[in-house]
C-alpha cells in the first residue's frame, strides 16, 4: 500500500486497528486482570497485559501495511518518528476505569502528518461505538459515529458562555498549585462539573453532549487522536496557552469557540 494513502484508506486501516486492538482488551475486560504500577512519584499509573499486548498487535499492523510511517505508543515508545507520517497509539486509554470494571476507557488512535493531527479515532469495544474525524490537507473534514451498524455525523453544541457549560476532567488530582487555581476558576463558573472519563469525555464533546474538557500533565498518545475527531465537528483543542497540544501537556476542549475563549481567559487570568 501506498505510503502517502487517501483519507479512504486511513479510515479503513484504522479500523482494522481498533479491531485487532478489541480482540485484546474485550476479552480481558471484567476479568482478574492483574495491574502493573508505572508510576515513579508515589501516585499509581497502572498497565496491564492488555494494554501492552494490544498495542503490539497494533504495531504489527501498521509495519506490515505502512513500513514507512512511524509509531508513538504508549507503552512500546516511538520508532521512525522523523517520518512525515506517524500513528500516535494508546490501547487503553482510561486503564485506571478499565481495571475497575468501568466502560469509560476506549483504544485512541491518532495520525500525523509532519507534525499536526490530521485523522484520529476512539473506539470503545464494549459499547461497540467508535468515533472518528479527518481533516487532511485539501480535504473536507470528516466526522463519524458508528455504534454496530447504525453511523451518523458528528457535531458539536452551541453553547456560549460557561454559566450553561457541561465541563469535564478526569480528575481534579492531575492539577497542582496554580494549575489548580486556574481549573477552579472555570469550573466554578460552569453549570455541571463531570468526573472520571478521561478519552471518553472529548469524544461526547465532538457528539455535542459536553462543552469543555480542561486537563493537563498529557502525554501526545493521550491527545493526538481526539483532536482531529472534535476539530472536524467543530470544535477546538488547545494548550492553555492556545497553541497546540501535540506535545501533551495541557489541554483545552471545548465544542463552541466562544466558550473555549472564555477558558483560556479564565485559566491565564
Amino acid at each position: 500500500m501506498s505510503s502517502d494513502p487517501h483519507i479512504s484508506d486511513i479510515m479503513a486501516f484504522a479500523d482494522r486497528l481498533a479491531t485487532a486492538s478489541a480482540g485484546v482488551t474485550l476479552p480481558l475486560f471484567r476479568t482478574a486482570l492483574t495491574a502493573d504500577n508505572k508510576a515513579e512519584d508515589g501516585d499509581f499509573d497502572p498497565v496491564t497485559d492488555a494494554d501492552r499486548e494490544a498495542e503490539s498487535v497494533m504495531r504489527t499492523l501498521i509495519r506490515q501495511t505502512y513500513p514507512d510511517h512511524g509509531i508513538e505508543g504508549e507503552e512500546h515508545g516511538g520508532e521512525r518518528l522523523d517520518a512525515d507520517y506517524v500513528w500516535v497509539l494508546d490501547p487503553i486509554d482510561g486503564t485506571r476505569a478499565f481495571i475497575s470494571g468501568l466502560p469509560l476507557w476506549g483504544t485512541l488512535i491518532g495520525l500525523k502528518y509532519r507534525g499536526a493531527p490530521v485523522f484520529g479515532l476512539m473506539h470503545q469495544p464494549f459499547t461497540d461505538e467508535t468515533f472518528s474525524g479527518a481533516a487532511f490537507p485539501a480535504a473536507a473534514p470528516l466526522t463519524l459515529y458508528r455504534r454496530g451498524t447504525a453511523s451518523g455525523t458528528l457535531r458539536t453544541r452551541e453553547c456560549a458562555d460557561l454559566s450553561s457549560a457541561t465541563i469535564s476532567t478526569t480528575s481534579p488530582r492531575m492539577f497542582t498549585g496554580t494549575n489548580l487555581e486556574a481549573y477552579n476558576r472555570v469550573e466554578g463558573q460552569c453549570r455541571l462539573a463531570r468526573y472520571g472519563y478521561d478519552c471518553y469525555a472529548y469524544a461526547m464533546v465532538a457528539a455535542g453532549h459536553v462543552d469543555l474538557v480542561v486537563e493537563a500533565g498529557l502525554k501526545p498518545c493521550d491527545i493526538v487522536a481526539l483532536v482531529p475527531v472534535i476539530e472536524a465537528a467543530g470544535g477546538v483543542v488547545t494548550s492553555w496557552t492556545g497553541g497546540p497540544v501535540t506535545a501533551g501537556g495541557t489541554a483545552v476542549a471545548a465544542g463552541d469557540p466562544r466558550v473555549h475563549e472564555v477558558a483560556l481567559a479564565l485559566l491565564n487570568g
